[in-house]
């Protein structure tokens, strides 16, 4: 039997129970896994899991399946580690409902093991009944959930407008992140994003970031990828690779899109705009050992445990709110509207050119050297 396992997520990583599933799982046949999302990557790293786990392409996890569906294997696995039970399960429906519109046959049963090794764990098979589902119970001391209890427990009460998504799982004074954009923080355990014309416009249980609205513009809001909290619980040391030589001095530069950083692994410096952005670009860029050239302005939503930032990183923390004014000149006059360039010899070269940069807009700033 040919076995497809999409793994999601850090923390089924960092936990161990990734690994150990897959070991399991193999019993049962030959198995393939692929990473689904993003955050998984870095965790994947410094887990020495690359040659297990697939991570060479950036896919959303209802992509992963499709892959799996459309190679026909006999069965596919959804691993997952949500914030709780209610979290994961309702990840794990909409990422169900996303695949089965992206094939058409639903023919390969699929089954999602949930929070392995917590008492509210589960197991449920989304399109099946098989016997695997009643054994992997057994050994692993997981509740079968059905798909109809999930769907009557979580989303059934919460489809009171086609405007309107409730986000579950979320504690107060958590950081919302839509589409890898700080968009606000709550203030409550029940959470309701509203939007209009395909732009949030309100919610409930939190404040907006006006700042933040601006960055993510038009959103789908039924498919947007929603998160809250720290992307990455644990405690990890990083694992560092070594960057590639190049004979070359490759700058690149990254404007409010911390997740999408792995496709510049092969420069030889990252300028990052934003400080979100920055603390999760440098964080991941340092398991290349890769620098950046952070442009901040203080207003910082921490969304992972420890920024690590690789040494003779430079850090312009600017006046509030220019932060964006001085990446978009960067990119101006430094890249020509494209994402890498090759007119520099060395880092500090790069710096003296952001300060003219800055200077010219006339706007105070302060360099933070990481050594």
């Amino acid at each position: 039997m040919r076995i497809g396992i999409v793994v999601h997520g850090p923390n089924i990583i960092d936990t161990g129970y990734a690994l150990k599933l897959i070991n399991l799982i193999k019993n049962y046949g030959d198995v393939y896994t692929r990473l689904g999302g993003t955050m998984g990557r870095t965790a994947v790293i410094d887990a020495s899991l690359e040659n297990v786990i697939d991570i060479s392409c950036k896919l959303v996890p209802s992509d992963s399946l499709k892959i799996f569906h459309d190679d026909d294997v006999d069965l596919i696995f959804l691993l997952n580690y949500g914030k709780s039970d209610v979290t994961g399960q309702v990840f794990g429906y909409k990422v169900y409902n996303h695949y089965v519109n992206k094939i058409s046959d639903n023919n390969i049963p699929l089954i999602q093991i949930e929070r392995p090794g917590e008492d509210d764990g589960s197991i449920i098979p989304w399109n099946n009944n098989l016997k695997i589902v009643e054994e992997l119970s057994q050994k692993l001391n997981l509740d079968i959930v059905t798909p109809e209890e999930v769907y009557n427990n979580h989303i059934k009460h919460d489809c009171a407008g086609l405007n309107q998504r409730v986000v579950h799982g979320v504690s107060p004074d958590e950081n919302i992140m839509v589409n890898s954009v700080i968009i606000g923080k709550t203030d409550s355990d029940k959470l309701t994003l509203i939007a209009k014309d395909n732009h949030i416009v309100d919610i409930i249980g939190g404040e907006l970031k006006s700042h933040g609205l601006e960055k993510l513009g038009e959103v789908d809001l039924d498919s947007a990828i929603i998160k809250t909290g720290l992307l990455r619980h644990a405690k990890v040391t990083p694992r560092v690779i070594s960057n590639v030589e190049s004979d070359s001095f490759k700058v690149t530069f990254l404007d409010h899109a911390g997740e999408d950083v792995y496709k510049f692994r092969d420069s030889s410096l990252v300028i990052t705009v934003g400080d979100d952005t920055t603390l999760i670009s440098s964080d991941i860029l340092y398991r290349f050992d890769i620098p950046v050239i952070g442009i901040t302005d203080g207003d910082l939503d921490k969304v992972v445990e420890d920024g690590f930032k690789v040494k003779n990183s430079i850090i312009f923390e600017v006046e509030s709110g220019f932060d964006d004014i001085i990446g978009q000149d960067i990119k101006r006059l430094i890249f020509s509207d494209e994402i890498e360039s090759y007119d520099f010899d060395n880092i500090d070269d790069v710096k003296n050119k952001i300060i003219e940069i800055i200077k010219n807009i006339n706007c105070k700033y302060k360099i933070n050297y990481i050594n």
